[in-house]
């Protein structure tokens, strides 16, 4: 099935242009080893074959971070974490909130398309501000005014405030992925970075595993959501209280020493402008397969709850339950799938997993236990969230390496925005169609819709990551920040010499100058 070039032959150019680099991309599915890019002292580059790097003990990989590097690691995979928790404390609790605000569940689901829409907005905004100053500040500022707003949220006595503090929500939502992200994996090592991607991506499932336990905690009460959103607001607080005290990331710290210490906002600009420019299509490719990827997620997750009680007559302990165990097999799946991309390919098991959820989905949506419902639920999402424990690291290395804040939160949330509708369309359908099922003669068909959206969706990923660019391996760590490209001449040790004995004789004239008589 694969072909197999000599190691280190040389490899035709990386292609230009949109259908040049898909037929690349899908001829370089069958090759085994991976396309590497060398560059040599002259700043010269080449093209040539080289075996991926073999399967490590995980073990072992996780023993290469360093104490400084586990401490920023967690801190981005709890900041990512915290950031789900508050999502999935509503989306995971609608039918309280359509009894508490006396609506439907669609008009609930509103308040989750308007919090991703502006998720664009704020990973904009926030993801430029982690480019330009640094990782740690707009990630403080995220994290607490986050905490701050999720207290809003419970007191807004009407729909309207709601909304409105759900907008206002979505927007610092959106600035937290890209620079967790970046901050998490740039002080990993090259070889770990599959496997830290797949445990990283998994804080998301972690936060519904958590916003799954704290509704089975509170109970059914219609009322006792907000029990669950004051935990929310003090985990989001916490975690901005705590990244205070790290520093920033060591690409920032590392510039300041090499003299990038006042970079101009017109420097920093000029170099958003070239980026643009230059990545556009690059750019256009990750927000489609982004908004692939948040259409698979929040299909086939935010109704799954209500699905289970409405359609299944599940009561909510039990549907609580289901779906802590549905969470567990995403993290597992994702862990493992991302630690397989290092040596299988980013490309590779993204489809292999796309393609495995599909086989998921009749034994997913059928059972009618809480057992069955709690198995199925754990196998999808084992591969839904495997296939998306690649993506950090993969958007990580498709990014410019200057911007690792910007370009993987507003890909990420852009997608986000496109696919904003997903739960309230699933949610107007099904309310619309009804079927027989376990909870009854006469159920919403929540099952049917979201079994038929979810295979149509998964297909479409595989189909665009088959045509799709990768740069496994890449070293983005050592490249400079933006804005830094004419903030300092390139260092050059001759270039420092001349400079020095320069200087020397330049003070030796001023001083004979000074003192005529020491020239004789």
């Amino acid at each position: 099935m694969f072909t197999q070039p000599a190691h280190d032959s040389p490899a035709d150019p990386v292609a230009k242009g949109i259908l040049p680099t898909a037929k690349q991309g899908w001829k370089d599915l069958f090759i085994w080893k991976q396309r590497v890019v060398i560059t040599n002292d002259f700043n010269e580059t080449h093209c040539v074959w080289q075996d991926p790097p073999p399967l490590r003990n995980p073990f072992k990989l996780l023993a290469q971070l360093s104490l400084r590097d586990w401490a920023f690691f967690l801190c981005g995979f709890f900041a990512w974490t915290a950031d789900a928790f508050d999502f999935h404390a509503l989306s995971i609790q609608t039918t309280k909130f359509a009894k508490y605000y006396k609506t439907s569940n669609t008009n609930i689901t509103t308040a989750i398309t308007l919090t991703l829409l502006l998720r664009s907005v704020g990973a904009a905004i926030f993801g430029l501000l982690g480019d330009r100053f640094g990782r740690k500040w707009p990630m403080v500022a995220n994290m607490i005014v986050l905490g701050l707003l999720q207290i809003a949220t419970i007191y807004s006595h009407t729909f309207q405030q709601f909304l409105a503090v759900r907008s206002l929500f979505g927007l610092f939502m959106g600035g937290v992925y890209g620079n967790a992200i970046a901050m998490a994996l740039e002080h990993c090592p090259v070889n770990a970075r599959g496997l830290m991607s797949g445990i990283l991506q998994q804080g998301y499932a972690f936060g519904y595993v958590l916003a799954a336990i704290a509704n089975l905690i509170v109970g059914g009460a219609t009322n006792s959501w907000i029990d669950t959103f004051w935990f929310a607001s003090g985990f989001s607080i916490l975690i901005g209280l705590i990244r205070i005290c790290f520093p920033e990331s060591k690409q920032f710290l590392e510039a300041k020493k090499a003299g990038h210490k006042n970079i101009s906002a017109g420097d920093f600009w000029r170099d958003t402008k070239a980026m643009i420019a230059k990545e556009w299509k690059m750019c256009v490719y990750c927000i489609i397969l982004m908004t692939w990827f948040n259409f698979y997620s929040h299909t086939s997750q935010d109704s799954y709850t209500t699905f289970m009680k409405q359609s299944k007559g599940l009561d909510n302990a039990a549907a609580s339950r289901a779906s802590i165990w549905m969470k567990v097999g995403a993290c597992v799946g994702g862990t493992i799938i991302g630690y397989a991309s290092q040596f299988v390919g980013r490309r590779r098991t993204m489809i292999f997993a796309s393609i495995m959820s599909c086989f998921m989905i009749p034994a997913w949506i059928l059972p009618a236990s809480e057992h069955a419902l709690s198995a199925t639920g754990f196998l999808i999402q084992f591969f839904v969230q495997g296939a998306w424990g690649v993506i950090p690291i993969h958007l990580n290395e498709l990014a410019p390496a200057a911007f690792r804040s910007t370009f993987p939160g507003l890909t990420y949330q852009l997608g986000n925005m496109i696919s904003s509708p997903s739960a309230q369309i699933v949610n107007a359908i099904a309310e619309k169609k009804f079927v027989k099922d376990a909870g009854g003669p006469h159920v919403p068909a929540y099952g049917p819709v979201m079994a038929i959206a979810t295979a149509i969706i998964a297909m479409g990923i595989a189909s665009w990551v088959a045509v799709g660019p990768e740069k496994r391996g890449r070293k983005f760590e050592e490249e400079q920040i933006a804005g830094a490209g004419a903030a300092v001449p390139t260092k050059d040790i001759e270039a420092g010499e001349i400079d020095a004995d320069e200087k020397i004789a330049a003070g030796t004239e001023v001083e004979l100058a000074e003192n005529p008589e020491k020239k004789e």
